[in-house]
């Protein structure tokens, strides 16, 4: 049995009360998101105050490309992370799944870095074609090739900073992935002033200050997994192709990798939509999205800083103690959408106007707000459902869940545009996201007799070892 003491990360983890935990691990990775959310803000403030809507629809058609950086940190992050949580779990009552807790994070991070050189080069290879499919007329090309350019470059490092930080706040360390994150956007921030301000290096500026935050990041909590952490190791000698270690980390990181592939598809064919309708759609939706981060960011600290918590206590086999923690996460998601929602929704045109003078882009930039932030409060419920699946380790709903909103979206938004133009494009999200939720609600139903039979088998487990310690 596990002997950490009361507010240990272990603790948390294993026998906190579950609103405790909840807290431990969600306010810090909501404040972190929150914070970085708040960057993208400031962030196209200081590309705004250039004055050219080029710059800021660059950004936004860049988005694609971050995207597919999230799906290659996310394969070997998220699939590791969830694995090392239900490993930690089931080392209550089998000590030998700690050993394999070194493989596992060695593979996730050697695997995220070198994945992400191979996809950082081929992307530089074939820069101009990339930009020509991002959607990028005449106008942005040069910035969009500025700013896709510098992000390639540093994939290797932002696949492994997205990685590092799942590892991380697998062991339950939420606190230090939020010092790390914060941390980072500060330095972002001074980055972009020196860039972007004082070199006048426009979204090129904007991309290598990213880069070069993100490296701080991963030095940060490298070097806290090396001092702190008791079974994790970054070493390559413990680097593995196990199939024990490649099959449960592949079975839920695909998972991501589906996600962000398919919102890489569902970006180009938003842009490649919008783009028709001129700059300065493009330039509203860059705007409008960033602020919706912000409660929608709030809201992914809660569905992704509780996916340990439900790992841990499915791999430890204690079946009260997870359905718990999916009773008072999905009522906390409840109350935080609908609280955001209503902030967003009754400030959305003063949100807007503070970083855009042009009335026709905040006429847009209005409209897509209220879209997104009604999507968002579906969207809540949906990563909850995804986060239990990943941290049971249930591949196939969650593959379904990450590729049905890509899946779904496509002759949506086509049919949007065909029928109502561009606010047809813009509510077209909304749609999908609340059809993906029903979908999730009906797989949920169908995997919960299996769900229930892993955490029987994991509570046997836990009962003869301790059977055979008191024997002992």
């Amino acid at each position: 049995m596990s002997t950490d003491t009361p507010t240990s990360n272990r603790w948390y983890l294993s026998t906190a009360p579950v609103l405790r935990a909840l807290v431990h691990l969600c306010i810090p990775m909501a404040a972190a998101m929150i914070v970085s959310a708040v960057y993208n803000v400031v962030n196209a403030g200081f590309i705004g105050s250039l004055h050219d809507s080029a710059l800021l629809a660059a950004v936004t058609l860049g988005a694609p490309v971050l995207a597919l950086v999230m799906a290659v940190g996310g394969v070997f992050g998220v699939g590791g992370g969830a694995l090392v949580s239900r490993l930690l779990g089931a080392a209550e009552h089998d000590p030998a799944s700690a050993q394999q807790i070194k493989h596992v994070s060695s593979f996730a991070v050697w695997g995220a870095v070198l994945t992400g050189a191979v996809v950082g080069g081929l992307g530089l290879l074939l820069l101009d074609p990339l930009v020509t499919l991002l959607g990028a007329d005449a106008t942005a090309a040069p910035a969009t090739r500025a700013f896709v350019g510098v992000m390639l470059a540093f994939v290797p490092v932002l696949t492994a900073a997205f990685c590092l930080e799942q590892l991380v706040r697998a062991e339950g360390a939420a606190r230090q992935v939020m010092t790390g994150l914060i941390l980072s956007t500060v330095l972002n921030v001074v980055l972009d002033v020196l860039f972007i301000l004082v070199l006048d290096l426009g979204v090129g500026g904007a991309a290598l200050a990213t880069g070069l935050s993100n490296l701080g990041l991963v030095g940060y909590l490298g070097l806290w997994l090396h001092r702190h952490s008791e079974h994790t190791s970054l070493a390559p000698r413990w680097f593995t192709l196990s199939p024990a270690v490649l099959r449960p980390v592949f079975g839920v990181g695909v998972s991501e990798l589906f996600q962000a592939s398919f919102l890489v598809v569902t970006a180009l064919v938003l842009n490649n939509l919008a783009s028709a309708y001129g700059d300065d759609a493009l330039a509203a939706m860059g705007v409008a999205v960033r602020i919706a981060q912000v409660p929608e960011f709030l809201v992914m600290g809660v569905t992704l800083g509780v996916l340990p918590l439900f790992a841990y206590a499915y791999g430890k086999g204690d079946r009260e103690r997870l359905r718990s923690a999916v009773r008072v996460s999905a009522l906390t998601v409840a109350g935080l959408v609908l609280v955001a929602a209503t902030v967003a929704l009754l400030l959305r045109e003063q949100l807007v106007s503070a970083f855009t003078a042009d009335r026709a882009v905040l006429a847009i930039g209005v409209t897509v707000l209220t879209a997104q932030v009604v999507a968002m409060i579906v969207n809540g419920f949906t990563g909850l459902l995804t986060s239990l699946f990943q941290a049971t380790g249930r591949a196939v709903p969650a593959i379904v869940m990450s590729t049905s909103q890509g899946v779904l979206f496509i002759p949506v938004v086509l049919l949007g545009n065909l029928w109502f133009g561009l606010p047809g494009i813009i509510w077209s999200l909304t749609v999908s996201e609340g059809m993906v939720l029903v979908l999730g609600v009906v797989l949920w139903v169908a995997y919960r007799g299996s769900i229930d039979r892993g955490l029987a088998e994991g509570s046997d487990e836990r009962a003869e070892a301790a059977l055979e310690q008191a024997e002992a």
